[in-house]
């Protein structure tokens, strides 16, 4: 281990030419009311999880800057996209379903332009290798391909009227109004597109602040933004969100509030709110997923998949599975086998072929995961694999733990990043307390091939996590599958068709089944006098 890590990290001339970064990044643009404005304020260092030997040394990248926004000038963006909403009357909110559609698609050819740009930036900003940074791009691509066909395929259905008890009427969606966006740094792209085309799509004007690992890699897409929408439809800012986000929220001129983190977080800023009743939110917050190894198993695939669940882009997954409840009976062959799985996983910096482990991008988490380890191993736990635990810089090698109990943190906080914490059990009722008791309720996983077990323990969970997950590692997608979770894992549900109707409201449109009002509606329909009121067939 020592060897490895001490060839860990490259020197200059290691990085293949595709991925070398050319001088650091200045970036002072930020995104209001149609136009790149420049910043002449402070801005925050963008370091990079990577590090280069120098020499004898072993120093951090810097990648660039990026704008440190006051509370007056992410107002300033704040009342461009109040001004471009206009209390709903104004061009966007009132644009026709295929005139918005145009635009994201505009958006999405400019998008696809900059692929090489971005992957480029999501390896070196928050150390994902080059296999899932393509994947996330694509991805994101991919979804929006998505969000556009449920949309038409919604509209569709919505373009008919309906005649009940003597009323005719149409049911369409309208947007809610302003809508802040914030994503995630493990998905600095996908899960915040997942919020904001939605949001931008249905009509409703937008707020977006870029996570904060990941903030420079929407540098590249900022221009395509500006050109593809409407001024103000789109403002994009930067900054501390205890600053500027905290203010977006006080002014009350939020109504969509769409976040991607911690439940303390969210809750925090959703108080700010001075009409709380009236802000819509979709939220996805913190989890701690378990995965439960039934005594009568296919061995060999939940070790695969809890091996995959657990140390997918190190760990830094809110899907991630957190925590392993293995029976005794098979717990040490599921420990044998996951030992040498995780072996054979390759270390190494993003671009190179094959790496699974790379370093972590948040500053001071690898002496965060020190601590859960010292503490699991002051309760009598040990680290059972080869090198676990070692570090050097950012990058953290996978601690296996084992035997993990109640009296440890581990087996209560969500580490986000590379430990897999194992508990023993023999009482199945054990592993049923934990996931009754816990303040989460994401997803969790299940490995067992007996179905009266398998059945009846889906019955114990359905009403406890979002998504239960047979054989299987927790995951997202399909991205057509609901995104949801309990508890203090989320608010509202995600997915491509949920989204749609998140950042939107039926509205209906009725009148008596009268003669009159007949011809009143077919003159609408027929002069195409109303955006809203209409029975447009989108192909």
């Amino acid at each position: 281990m020592d060897r490895l890590l001490d060839s860990l990290f490259p020197t200059p001339e290691d990085i293949p030419e595709a991925w070398r970064l050319g001088e650091p990044l200045e970036q002072r643009d930020y995104l209001v009311g149609g136009q790149l404005r420049r910043w002449d304020g402070p801005l925050a260092t963008v370091r990079s999880p990577v590090w280069l030997k120098q020499g004898d040394e072993e120093r951090q990248v810097i990648l660039g800057s990026a704008p440190l926004l006051d509370a007056d000038t992410a107002l300033t963006a704040l009342d461009a996209a109040v001004q471009a909403y206009d209390k709903g009357r104004g061009a966007w909110p009132n644009m026709r379903v295929a005139e918005r559609i145009e635009h994201v698609e505009a958006f999405l050819a400019r998008m696809r332009e900059q692929r090489t740009a971005v992957v480029k930036l999501l390896m070196w900003e928050i150390g994902k290798n080059l296999k899932d940074s393509e994947k996330e791009f694509d991805r994101t691509c991919d979804y929006i391909v998505d969000t556009i066909n449920a949309l038409k395929d919604l509209d569709r259905r919505s373009s008919r009227f309906e005649l009940e008890q003597g009323t005719l009427g149409q049911i369409r969606r309208a947007p809610l109004g302003v809508a802040l966006c914030m994503g995630p740094y493990n998905y600095p792209l996908n899960e915040t597109f997942t919020t904001l085309i939605p949001a931008l799509i249905m009509g409703n004007t937008v707020v977006f602040k870029p996570a904060k690992f990941g903030v420079l890699l929407i540098r590249p897409l900022l221009e395509a933004f500006r050109d593809s929408f409407p001024p103000g439809v789109i403002n994009v800012i930067y900054g501390r969100g205890r600053e500027t986000v905290s203010a977006l929220m006080a002014s009350g001129k939020v109504d969509v509030f769409a976040f991607i983190g911690t439940h303390k977080a969210a809750s925090d800023l959703k108080k700010l709110h001075p009409r709380p009743h009236r802000l819509r939110a979709a939220l996805g917050l913190d989890a701690k997923n378990p995965g439960i190894v039934l005594p009568e198993v296919d061995l060999d695939n939940a070790v695969d998949e809890a091996l995959t669940g657990a140390l997918s882009f190190n760990g830094q997954r809110c899907t991630a599975l957190k925590i392993l409840f293995v029976h005794e009976d098979v717990v040490e062959p599921f420990l044998e086998k996951f030992q040498r799985k995780l072996a054979a996983l390759k270390p190494g910096m993003p671009w190179e072929p094959g790496v699974a482990l790379t370093p972590l991008p948040e500053p001071g988490k690898v002496d965060y995961l020190d601590g859960l380890v010292a503490d699991a191993q002051a309760h009598g736990a040990k680290v059972i694999n080869p090198g676990g635990g070692q570090s050097r810089g950012s990058f953290f090698y996978p601690a296996l733990l084992y035997p993990v109990a109640p009296s440890m943190r581990v087996y209560h906080e969500e580490q986000f990043g590379p430990l897999v914490p194992v508990v023993p059990y023999r009482d199945l009722q054990t592993v049923i307390d934990y996931v009754l008791d816990s303040d989460y309720g994401q997803q969790l996983s299940l490995f067992g091939n007996d179905p009266q077990t398998v059945g009846a323990l889906v019955d114990t969970f359905a009403n406890q996590v979002g998504r239960i997950n047979l054989n299987a590692q927790c995951q997202r997608g399909p991205d057509t599958y609901p995104f949801n979770g309990r508890k203090n894992s989320a608010e509202g549900t995600l997915s491509v068709h949920d989204a749609l109707r998140v950042f939107s409201i039926r509205t209906l449109v009725a009148t008596k089944f009268q003669e009159a009002n007949k011809t009143l509606i077919s003159e609408i329909i027929r002069n195409r006098q109303s955006s809203f009121l209409t029975t447009d067939y989108i192909f």
